[in-house]
């Protein structure tokens, strides 16, 4: 039986349609002439109350879009620093050390999202909160990470 294209991508766009996106945008910073900014957006982890993530990306002008050229691509650069803002009450969560995605924003039309995966290194009694880019093609090295103790004494 041959499947269609259709039938081979819709599960593809399902598994996006499943994952939480819960961003705020907090900040812009205009870092040229060209219109490109630093976007910081603040996402709330929907399994994990009293814990807030801090996200910062690069999203590109309409300027830059037209000198450079790929026009629906953004960079893969990101970083990330999570909080404990409240009283933390874990709820069902995934606790194998392949972790949860928390949180994912397009960052191209089709290919590349934007997503924080949060792990729980119970040993040490910490939440993980890693944002990556995730390339159909393309897998990428940058990554930035942030940890949450849940000590307390």
């Amino acid at each position: 039986m041959k499947l269609s294209r259709a039938h081979l991508i819709a599960p593809f766009l399902l598994s996006f349609a499943a994952l939480p996106l819960s961003a705020e945008e907090v900040g812009n910073v205009d870092v040229d002439w060209l219109g490109n900014d630093i976007v910081v957006e603040a996402v709330s982890d929907p399994e994990v109350q009293g814990v807030t993530c801090h996200l910062a990306y690069f999203e590109r002008g309409i300027i830059d879009r037209l000198q450079k050229g790929n026009w629906f691509e953004d960079p893969s650069n990101s970083s990330i620093s999570c909080r404990q803002t409240g009283p933390i009450v874990i709820g069902d969560i995934e606790r194998g050390d392949e972790g949860e995605d928390v949180f994912s924003e397009r960052r191209s039309i089709i290919f590349k999202t934007l997503r924080v995966k949060r792990i729980f290194d119970e040993a040490n009694n910490t939440l993980i909160y890693i944002s990556h880019a995730r390339d159909v093609q393309n897998g990428s090295a940058k990554m930035s990470m942030s940890t949450v103790p849940l000590y307390q004494p």
